[in-house]
């Protein structure tokens, strides 16, 4: 066995609210790895949906690495949401032109770059990713949370704005999994060691 085909819109037999992302997802600038999958209450053609303001114009992107974990109705807030804040008035006079056309000349609006996912993330019902974050790999976000900063691989995060709870394994072990990087391996090695990946005892996966 090799385990399930990545190529499978619905993984899952007679389950259609479940997907393998990237088979999913239209947008070129959302990138989705191998294995990462949605689960959306009602459509998974809601993910595209959840994510916000991404136009066209602004040239950002969502990057979400493999082996992830997304709940229904978690959101990403793209650059395209941002408005000045140094200004004496937030209002986007540009954009309604007849004469306020040129109110941005010389100007831009704030751009905090792309939001990236790294592998292995559990990301939580409802959460909220805003843009220029970066998720490192193996990071829980919980359910609710708004992530306002970058997260450390392997941390767990909850709460608006969101903050570290706790790590999930000692440094020692974080440092050997970013090392390992087990989702990079050929599928046939993962479904080797499923047993050791749901275990506990890395010593385990580098025997």
């Amino acid at each position: 066995m090799h385990g399930p085909d990545k190529n499978l819109k619905f993984p899952l037999q007679n389950y259609d609210r479940l997907c393998f992302l990237k088979n999913v997802v239209k947008n070129p600038n959302i990138s989705i790895g191998d294995y990462t999958y949605y689960d959306d209450f009602e459509n998974v053609e809601n993910f595209e949906k959840n994510v916000k303001y991404l136009f066209d114009f602004v040239d950002d992107k969502l990057i979400i690495g493999k082996f992830c974990m997304i709940a229904s109705d978690v959101k990403f807030i793209m650059n395209g949401a941002n408005h000045l804040t140094d200004a004496l008035s937030t209002y986007p006079f540009a954009i309604f032109g007849k004469g306020w056309e040129n109110a941005m000349d010389g100007k831009s609006y704030p751009n905090k770059g792309n939001i990236t996912i790294g592998n292995d993330v559990w990301i939580g019902y409802n959460a909220t990713i805003m843009a220029g974050i970066t998720i490192g790999d193996g990071a829980i976000i919980a359910t609710n949370a708004t992530v306002t900063k970058d997260v450390e691989p392997y941390t767990i995060v909850g709460g608006n704005p969101a903050k570290a709870i706790r790590k999930r394994f000692s440094e020692a072990i974080v440092a050997k999994l970013l090392e390992l990087k087990w989702w990079n391996w050929d599928i046939e090695k993962i479904t080797k060691n499923i047993q050791n990946l749901t275990d506990n005892k890395i010593e385990k996966l580098i025997e």
